[in-house]
């Protein structure tokens, strides 16, 4: 008992073409429904979907609506709900009730009713027959039910709104019932990207053409890492909506026969590209004038194919060399601007010989399928053969377009390699033999399987791995990630921990240095005057006198001034080094080592050196040289001998500078004695200031 149950959804885009499919399920033992709050429904003979009228919106006043389903002797059937909601003041006038068996032989097996009921269980039937009742009566609130069947093989069967996150394992099996387009959720993403966690993951499997809406079937899915950003595209009449970054996303696992087949790559040739008729534009010369079949090549710039006939008996051939299985089409318009032409629906035909041709229909399907083609001249349109096709030729057939007929494509598919394992009914047949291609009106159906064929899987968008390890890994992995970022840190905190102890210390912090290899390294920046011994003397020429003839002065130690007075005019001073006091830092109270003086035990002398004692002067004595040779006056030595003397000193030139050799009493050695307040010689143990001797001066004596 064959009807007709109507299954829509309507893809949405700006100016986009709003199609409605109309799925027609004719085979013996599938189903049947009758009454006016019956909703969007797809019966198929091992699994479909029923919701009342109005969902998800509030289902009408004072409506019924049964449905009788069947499915194969032997076999049993279970429900899934994915939402119950009626309204519970009188649980008579509205209900839902499912029954085993058909008409007055039926017999109840549960009756549901009132607000956002919750059925997790499966509800099985005890025979291949149910009967599903809906009943509205008066009612203000409620948005009615949505649930799906399959025949009982199936126990992993979900509902049409069963989304990513309700699966949070890595990786997870799915039976989807058919008809899923039933429902008004949205999806977003696309393959081989991946959809968004949010999406119905059935819903998802129709768009990335991994089953049909009108049979349902098996998915194989994988859980990941959200994207940044999902892609919004129109495929198998399901169109997704663009998407930012989520926290996950999946991805279906699919058999892999999905490589374009030459048309973008000219690894099929122009010559293997032939069309019903050329659009010839007449008003330019040359061959951009022609829109010519080679110019049907997705993502080929220029013009396309167009046809010059407006009438749906106009086909675009395409030789593949061999049988191929071809397992999708992918569509565009004349991605032209200022030609905006498009198809907006099609049939496709193939064959093995290019003499017989077959249109595709879906499974359990007696009509022809017609595919969504194309909303603008510009995006790209995917829609996937399940099951797919084996031939040689295909053609394009275009029944709907927008002011004139013109396309390019690109098929997807793969080499036959399993023709002779398959099993029959999961290959299309060929229709009868016929002398000539059928116009775009015949239908010349194949006769293909019951159910859709489900693929060997293999994972195409990911590595494959078992669940243990991406759990074992989601655990590593942010583990490791903290252990180093540990490291890290610890390396940081002590890199810097020990710059700033470094910097603390001053940079003239000595305890930390070598003193001696720290002042020889000082002395070799000085100059070679600053580097003589601490007891460098000045004296002056006029003194030179006094001292030559004297006895030997035992030696005295003098102390050295705090610093040293600045030279006079007539001072000549022999071997002076820098004895300016070194400037203060900043702070008081921080004590510099002494940069100007040898490092010399402190028990000895201090950091500088001590100021004179209280009895004698601060300061030496400028001695003051009489450059006229004159008699100094108010001196002690004031003999004229002594003043020849110092004449002869200075006049003997570099030689007087020499030492004097010892000898007797002339040979004495004459030395400045410092002086007193009072201007009296003191006598010390050792003399601290020698005078140099000329080599041709003789000793003076008597006789």
């Amino acid at each position: 008992m064959g009807r007709a149950v109507m299954a829509g959804r309507q893809p949405t885009g700006a100016g986009g073409l709003v199609l409605s499919i109309l799925v027609i399920l004719t085979a013996e033992r599938c189903a049947a429904q009758k009454g006016d709050g019956c909703g969007p429904t797809v019966l198929g003979p091992s699994s479909g979907t029923l919701s009342s009228l109005g969902y998800p919106g509030t289902y009408p006043n004072d409506t019924v609506c049964e449905w009788e389903i069947s499915v194969p002797r032997g076999s049993r059937v279970h429900f899934r709900f994915a939402e119950l909601d009626f309204e519970n003041s009188n649980c008579q006038a509205n209900y839902l009730r499912l029954y085993n068996g058909f008409g007055t032989e039926r017999r109840e097996i549960v009756k549901y009713c009132g607000l956002s009921v919750k059925v997790k269980e499966l509800i099985e039937s005890s025979g291949n027959q149910v009967t599903v009742q809906f009943m509205s009566g008066t009612h203000h609130t409620g948005r009615g039910f949505y649930l799906s069947y399959s025949t009982t093989e199936h126990t992993d069967l979900i509902t049409c709104l069963d989304k990513g996150t309700n699966f949070p394992e890595a990786e997870f099996s799915k039976y989807c019932p058919a008809g899923c387009l039933t429902s008004n959720e949205e999806i977003s993403g696309t393959i081989p990207n991946g959809y968004r966690e949010s999406s119905p993951v059935c819903v998802a499997a129709v768009h990335a053409g991994v089953v049909s809406n009108s049979a349902g079937g098996r998915i194989s899915a994988v859980n990941s890492k959200g994207i940044l950003h999902y892609e919004a595209t129109l495929a198998n009449n399901v169109t997704s909506t663009g998407g930012t970054l989520s926290n996950s996303l999946f991805t279906f696992r699919t058999n892999g026969c999905y490589r374009r087949l030459g048309l973008e790559s000219v690894g099929v040739a122009d010559s293997q590209l032939s069309a019903s008729s050329v659009f010839e534009c007449k008003t330019g010369a040359g061959p951009d004038s022609v829109w010519a079949p080679s110019g049907a090549r997705l993502k080929k710039a220029g013009l396309p194919w167009a046809a010059s006939q407006l009438d749906q008996r106009q086909w675009l051939q395409v030789d593949l060399k061999k049988e191929k299985r071809i397992t999708g089409i992918t569509t565009t318009g004349s991605t032209e601007r200022e030609y905006q032409y498009y198809v907006s629906a099609y049939r496709v035909l193939f064959s093995s010989d290019g003499q017989q041709w077959s249109v595709y229909r879906e499974a359990n399907a007696s009509q022809d399928k017609i595919f969504q083609g194309n909303i603008n001249y510009l995006h790209e349109v995917r829609n996937n053969f399940i099951p797919p096709i084996e031939a040689r030729f295909v053609r394009i057939n275009p029944t709907l377009w927008h002011q004139r007929i013109a396309l390019k494509l690109e098929l997807v598919g793969c080499q036959i390699t399993d023709t002779v394992s398959r099993p029959p009914e999961q290959r299309p047949r060929m229709s009868p033999p016929s002398g000539h291609a059928p116009p775009a009106g015949t239908k010349r159906p194949p006769h293909l399987g019951g159910t859709t064929h489900t693929p060997d899987i293999r994972n195409t968008t990911m590595p494959p791995h078992t669940g243990k390890d991406v759990a074992l890994a989601a655990i590593l992995v942010p583990v490791l990630v903290m252990v180093l970022t540990a490291l890290i840190l610890i390396v940081v905190c002590a890199w810097h921990w020990r710059n700033r102890k470094k910097s603390s210390e001053g940079t003239y912090d000595l305890p930390h240095w070598d003193r001696t290899d720290w002042w020889k390294s000082m002395k070799q920046l000085l100059p070679s005057k600053m580097v003589e011994t601490e007891d460098s003397v000045r004296y002056s020429s006029s003194e030179v006198g006094r001292l030559t003839g004297r006895g030997a002065v035992p030696r005295m130690h003098a102390e050295p001034a705090e610093y040293a007075q600045p030279l006079v005019s007539g001072v000549t001073t022999l071997g002076a080094r820098s004895t300016f006091k070194p400037d203060e830092g900043p702070d008081p109270g921080y004590s510099d080592p002494d940069l100007y003086d040898a490092p010399i035990s402190p028990d000895v002398y201090h950091a500088y050196a001590e100021p004179l004692p209280a009895s004698g002067s601060e300061y030496a004595t400028p001695i003051v040289v009489d450059m006229g040779c004159h008699p100094a006056g108010g001196s002690s030595l004031g003999q004229p001998a002594a003043a020849a003397a110092a004449c002869g000193f200075m006049g003997a030139g570099p030689a007087s500078l020499l030492p004097r050799p010892d000898g007797g009493q002339s040979e004495r050695s004459a030395y400045d004695t410092p002086k007193n307040a009072t201007g009296q010689a003191t006598p010390t143990e050792d003399l601290t200031y020698q005078v140099p001797q000329s080599s041709t001066q003789k000793p003076t004596g008597k006789g």
